[in-house]
Order: C-alpha cells, then structure tokens, then sequence
C-alpha cells in the first residue's frame, strides 16, 4: 500500500504557473530612431553592425522537459513509501525480578530430597529457580543479588540463558555476609521504573531477617504496592534458628500482604519445588500483540528520474551548443 509522510505537499504543484502569473518576464522600453540608410550609417561611424540581444522562448521540447521535472519533484516531496503486509508480533505484558539472597548462611547444606545428600541452601536455590527461569517463554526477568548490599546483577532481558548463567554464577558472600533485604526491594523498585508494562513482579528469596537496610522491609513493600508492584516471598531458612540466621516469616508475609502478593515457605529442596510451582501457576502468561507494516521510501525514484532527465538535456545543450573547430585548409 502506498502512503506519504507529507501529502499536503502536492500543493505546491502550480507554484510554477503562479509564479509565472505574478512574476512575468522583465521587459523593458526604448527609444530609437529607424533610418533607411543604417549600413551607411554605421560604416561612416567605423562601427560594424551586428545581432542585437534577444530573449528566446521556450520551445516545445524545453516546456515539456520542465513539467515532466517539476511533476517528478512534486511527486517527491509528499515522501511516498510502501507500507508492506502487517506483521505481528506477541510478546510477554509481564516484567519478572528475581530477588536472590547470598548471605553468609545460604552455604548451610540442609536442603536435599528424601534419602539424597544435603546440599547447600544455593545450590539448591539455583537449581530451582533455574528451572523457573527456563519456563519463562517471552517474559522480561531480571536478576538482583542482595547481601549487605544489593545489586542488579541482570537488568529486565528475554536472554532467559543469560540469566540463568549469572544466577549459577553467583556464589556465597559475594554482596557481603548480611541480609539486606529492604535494600533490595528498594533497588528492585528503582529498577522497574524503566519498565513501561503493567504487570510487574518481585519474587524475594531469602533464608534470613533483615539486618543491615537502610530502607525497611515494610516500608519498601508500601512503596512497592504504590508502584504496583507485586512481591512473592519465599522464606528458605529455619525460623527457629537464632539471630541473623532466623527467617522472618512474619516480616515476608506482612510484605506480601501489602502488595497483595504472595508469602511461601521452603524448608527443603522439595518444598522449594513446591513453591516455585505454585509461583508459576499464579502467574498465568499475559501476552499482548504488536502489529507493524515494513515500509519502504520510494522518495528517491521520482527525485532520481528528475535529476537525470536535467542532466540528459544539459549533455543536449552542449553537444549542440559546442564550438566547432574551423577546418584549416591543406597548404
């Protein structure tokens, strides 16, 4: 389908005549005197008559080639284009940050299935949540690790194997030893600030309580929630244990609340499975179509057809217009 950028243009198209109408050719008058005896006249003056100045007219050819140039120019400037078929495109409405905590005691090894080998607490994590990962399909998913400190370690990207490369890159320690959990949710929420889709997601994991933020859980979750930010809180560690070690169930579950999210509990490599599934039924995929027509400008045929047809009939003029060597008779 052919379209223009500029069709307002083809109003210029009688410029050309307007301008002939309101600005004619400049003529001029004189005197003069005619006499019969003008040879006579001007060989007793020693002078040798010749052609006075005369303005030509345009011929018939020199008109047509003008027109058929200003139509092609006029036919450029409205910048026409082929708007090819539409082409869709679907694609997640939905941007996914994973939270993850690597805090000094997600190296305990007390997650394992029945009768297998505990394992570390990360190691187990990474599994998982790379499975959760790979059945993203076209979703938007960051990655932040937190510890004393929180970093985006991946920002919002549909390269799932990039992601997941990263995550099992991660290791113990390596943000600090301490959980700074409303940390994290803080910079997860300045994060989503160049999200430009309507359902945002947090997904919290951590196996122990905030010790170090300086923004708390609480508080971060309220911010989140006027963001429209909707946080999962996963609770890995042992709320019976003492100190920094102990998970804070309450605190993760009063921030899911808030955001009107939900709080899980992973006791074990199992129920760490459990929850993930359950995270991916509640997250049932929101897709939204994008339609666009390739387009193609054509301005450049109309232009380059004008330009030759100037330059053909300047090569005319001075192949009839160029002087001719006289012919020097043989001695």
């Amino acid at each position: 389908m052919l379209e223009f950028l500029y069709p307002w243009c083809v109003v210029l198209l009688p410029l050309p005549l307007l301008v002939r109408w309101l600005a004619p050719g400049r003529r001029e008058t004189v005197s003069a005197i005619r006499v019969p005896f003008f040879g006579a006249l001007a060989g007793g003056a020693g002078q040798e008559p010749r052609a006075g100045s005369a303005i030509r007219e345009a011929g018939f050819v020199q008109t047509g080639l003008a027109v058929v140039v200003w139509l092609w120019l006029v036919a450029a400037l409205p910048a026409p284009q082929w708007a090819g078929e539409p082409i869709e495109r679907t694609e997640a409405a939905r941007d996914i940050m994973l939270a993850i905590d690597l805090s000094g005691s997600m190296d305990l090894r007390d997650f394992g299935g029945e009768g297998e080998e505990p394992v570390q607490r990360l190691d187990a994590v990474k599994d998982v949540v790379a499975t959760f990962i790979a059945a993203r399909g076209d979703d938007r998913v960051g990655l932040i690790v937190f510890g004393t400190r929180a970093y985006v370690q991946v920002p919002f990207t549909r390269d799932l194997r990039t992601v997941e490369a990263l995550l099992r890159a991660s290791t113990v320690g390596m943000a600090g030893p301490h959980t700074a959990l409303g940390d994290a949710v803080g910079l997860a929420i300045r994060t989503f600030e160049t999200s430009d889709v309507d359902e945002r997601v947090l997904i919290v994991l951590t196996d122990g309580s905030d010790t170090g933020s300086r923004m708390s859980p609480i508080n971060a979750a309220e911010i989140a929630r006027q963001r429209d930010v909707v946080m999962f809180a996963v609770g890995a560690g042992d709320p019976d244990a003492s100190g920094e070690n102990r998970v804070d169930h309450e605190t993760l579950r009063r921030m899911a609340d808030t955001t009107q999210g939900l709080f899980f509990e992973a006791g074990d490599r199992a129920g760490l499975d459990a929850v993930y599934a359950r995270i991916d039924a509640a997250l049932p995929r929101t897709v939204r179509t994008i339609s666009y027509r390739p387009k193609t400008a054509l301005a450049f045929v109309p232009a380059g057809l004008a330009l030759v047809l100037c330059l053909a009939w300047g090569a005319v003029n001075w192949l009839r217009n160029r002087p001719v060597q006289p012919e020097v008779p043989a001695a």
